[in-house]
């Protein structure tokens, strides 16, 4: 900064500008506050349908959330302004002061060119040159500082507004200072990752470590780290320090947390591709373009092997997961000739390096650590299963009975089917040196992400926006391929507990699949609403998706509690006096009930068989196991009750006369989770039969119970004629469904172990 810019410098525009942002960013406030009360929160309620149901409403949510975003920009770009021209004018205070100073001191001081002297005249000031030269290095210092404020507040606001190229960052900042530090710490981290493994010390180690830990969210900094590192650079850098002939002394010192510096990088990685600054979009393409390259001079580990063991932890950018995911399938369908054989190349020799370091794996095999970033991207994650694998005409050795004539007959492949149904994973090992499940199980997370619309391991919410026509598409070949293969889920019963939190959010469409109507039937679907797009589904392969899914005790639960939540919701839903006629069920109050009772007991009695199965037959699995996985749901209880009658479907839960407020009984869905929840405890379980037959009548019994109690609840609170009439309805409901699923039973005895009850 010249000095008489300092000198002179007349903040009064500045002053107005902050004065501007000020009043800026309380409009944003007041209108992030409408977009979410008001927009939001009036389409959340909104009984959306079609078209609108799966993209207005979406978009509505977006567009809400741009608010927050607009606001949290503004507030940052206000903080650095202000805290820029606080800093500023403090420098221009000190530097009169300090002229004042000298000048008392009978030293001159004027500007030359862009810089200053420094005189004294008259030969007169204390401490002669000295005194000289201490004020004119004081004067730059001054100045120095001015100039770094400055430059830092440019570098800030600049950095801050490249982060999106389109909508709003929400990136926060409190001042200049915290903006500009994350610039300089991604440049001093980045300094560090880009030295030899073998010239890194401890120190260098753990400030890296340390750094990436504290910083990972910070969107400046994580854009910076990585576009400054590089992605060859990030390739090297993480395959180099897990190279055992290189970097010793950290390896022989850290080694035990190499998992923490392998979380805290892919956690910063993922940050940094959320940004569209030019210097990014050159990595996410470089990244994608070196995956199938050898990663430094010796050995054959290549960057999909390295950049995948990374991705197993933040939510990277959409765009960037399907670009990547595409080279990568290309790369192991010429590594397994397409499909044909197990991709070697992905195989963990001997040698190679263990690029993984959560001792789950190996992590040679870059398909694993993929899967797990899928599993946190969920549009990215449908848009890949629903890819192509391989085509029809394509040279490859794929054949199925498409048109049920007993011959086999080429077909293409989506990924969906080949990683599902057709590919030999490559054997891997867990640091306890037992077979690793790791691959395929977060396979079945990234299918659960892919299918629902949320991350895996989340419950939906009320912003969980309503199923796509890809994602019912997705949900329809998953159904369609455990119906035609169940042991492509019992050989692998740890994926079952995602299968299963898929299925409790597609029972709409799982339950219309029960009635068997056909697609003229408009009676159906107002009998099981669905806001977004219905999988259409098969009756007899849902019937042994469901006993399959059955036999593992966490994908039973999440099936049971959640079927037992939406049969509560729809006795609710349809006993509601105040439901438009237009979106009723064309039958009476009667035959309504009894058909929620049966369509639930069916599903309730199909699960029975699978669970049967598994404590009866030959997995010899514990009763009690089941019951517990069912006990454990009640600490998600919230978001079962919450998603109403189904994912995206307007839904508001009747209070109950005389409950607590915010209680967990306060609800229909309430009062029959709780009996769930209490049934599964070890006390209410001592005088369970042993037996096919006492295990059936069992479940039975409770279903019935539990129909019963949610008719009942929802009569009293509607106050319906026919309270004292919905018990026997239930009753015959649940009995009907029973039957269905024994009949549905026997069809697959063939395939099971233990004796169809009747």
């Amino acid at each position: 900064m010249d000095f008489e810019a300092l000198h002179s410098a007349n903040f009064a525009k500045l002053d107005t500008t902050v004065t501007e942002w000020d009043t800026l960013v309380n409009h944003l406030k007041i209108l992030e506050e409408d977009a979410r009360k008001g927009l939001r929160g009036k389409a959340n309620k909104a009984n959306w349908a079609g078209y609108n149901a799966t993209v207005s409403r979406e978009f509505i949510g977006k567009t809400a959330g741009e608010f927050d975003d607009a606001h949290t920009q503004a507030q940052s770009i206000r903080n650095i302004i202000r805290d820029s021209r606080n800093e500023l004018k403090t420098q221009k205070t000190e530097l009169l002061e300090a002229i004042a100073r000298g000048k008392g001191n009978h030293l001159l001081v004027r500007p030359q060119g862009g810089g200053f002297t420094v005189q004294d005249p008259d030969n007169k000031a204390v401490g002669g040159q000295k005194a000289v030269d201490a004020l004119r290095d004081e004067l730059q210092g001054i100045l120095d500082k001015a100039t770094e404020i400055d430059t830092t507040a440019a570098a800030s606001l600049k950095a801050l507004v490249d982060l999106t190229d389109y909508g709003f960052s929400g990136a926060k900042y409190n001042d200049r200072d915290a903006a500009a530090a994350a610039v300089k710490e991604a440049e001093k981290l980045a300094a560090l990752a880009k030295k030899k493994p073998e010239d890194l010390s401890v120190a260098e180690f753990d400030a890296l470590n340390a750094g990436l830990k504290k910083h990972s969210g910070d969107e400046i900094f994580a854009e910076h780290f990585a576009s400054t590192l590089g992605a060859k650079g990030t390739l090297e850098f993480w395959a180099g320090i897990n190279d055992p002939y290189r970097g010793r002394e950290v390896g022989q010192e850290r080694l035990d947390q190499f998992d923490d510096l392998q979380k805290h990088l892919g956690l910063t990685l993922a940050t940094a591709t959320q940004a569209d600054t030019v210097e990014m979009a050159t990595w996410k393409r470089e990244m994608t373009q070196l995956g199938d390259q050898q990663v430094g001079k010796t050995g054959y580990t290549v960057g999909f092997q390295v950049m995948s063991n990374l991705m197993r932890w933040g939510n990277y950018e959409d765009r960037f997961l399907t670009d990547y995911g595409t080279e990568l399938i290309r790369t192991e369908k010429k590594m397994s000739n397409n499909g044909r054989h197990m991709p070697t190349g992905w195989a963990h020799m001997g040698m190679d390096p263990y690029l993984n370091r959560t001792g789950t794996d190996s992590g040679s095999d870059p398909m694993t650590g993929f899967m797990k970033a899928l599993s946190n991207s969920p549009d990215a994650a449908t848009d890949f299963f629903n890819g192509t694998f391989v085509t029809k005409d394509e040279d490859h050795d794929f054949e199925r009975d498409t048109d049920g004539n007993g011959k086999n007959g080429k077909v293409g492949l989506t990924n969906f089917q080949y990683l599902f149904e057709e590919r030999d994973w490559p054997p891997e090992r867990d640091v306890k040196g037992e077979e690793s499940i790791t691959g395929r199980n977060n396979l079945a997370l990234a299918l659960e992400a892919a299918t629902t619309g949320h991350p895996a391991g989340e419950m939906p919410t009320i912003d969980t926006p309503p199923h796509s026509t890809d994602q019912a598409k997705l949900m329809e070949s998953l159904v369609n391929s455990i119906g035609e293969s169940p042991k492509r889920l019992t050989d692998h019963g740890y994926m079952s507990d995602s299968i299963g939190q898929i299925a409790s959010e597609y029972l709409p469409d799982i339950n219309r699949a029960t009635t068997d109507a056909d697609d003229e039937n408009e009676s159906v679907p107002k009998l099981f609403p669905i806001a977004g797009s219905a999988a259409e589904l098969d009756h007899a392969d849902v019937s042994r998706f469901l006993v399959t899914v059955g036999q593992n005790p966490e994908g039973y639960a999440a099936v049971e509690v959640g079927q037992k939540a939406y049969m509560a919701n729809l006795m609710d839903y349809h006993l509601n006096p105040d439901l438009p006629a237009d979106q009723r069920y064309p039958q009476d109050t009667e035959n309504t009930v009894k058909e929620i009772s049966r369509r639930s007991g069916e599903i309730g009695g199909t699960l029975a068989i699978g669970r049967q199965e598994a404590v009866l037959g030959e997995a010899k699995q514990a009763d009690s196991d089941f019951e517990h996985a069912t006990n454990q749901k009640k600490n998600l209880i919230s978001g079962i009750v919450g998603t109403g009658i189904g994912v995206g479907t307007s839904f508001i839960a009747t209070p109950l006369a005389g409950a607590a407020a915010g209680g967990a009984a306060s609800t229909v869905s309430g009062v029959v989770l709780e009996q769930i929840f209490k049934d599964s405890e070890p006390e209410n379980l001592k005088n369970r039969g042993s037996d096919s037959a006492a295990l059936w009548e069992d479940t039975k019994e409770k279903n019935n119970s539990l129909s019963a109690q949610a008719a009942e609840k929802a009569a009293n609170a509607h106050k319906s004629p026919y309270a004292d009439k919905v018990e026997e309805w239930t009753r015959i409901g649940t009995g009907d469904g029973f039957n269905d699923a024994s009949t549905a039973g026997r069809r697959m005895a063939d395939d099971l172990e233990t004796e169809i009850p009747t």
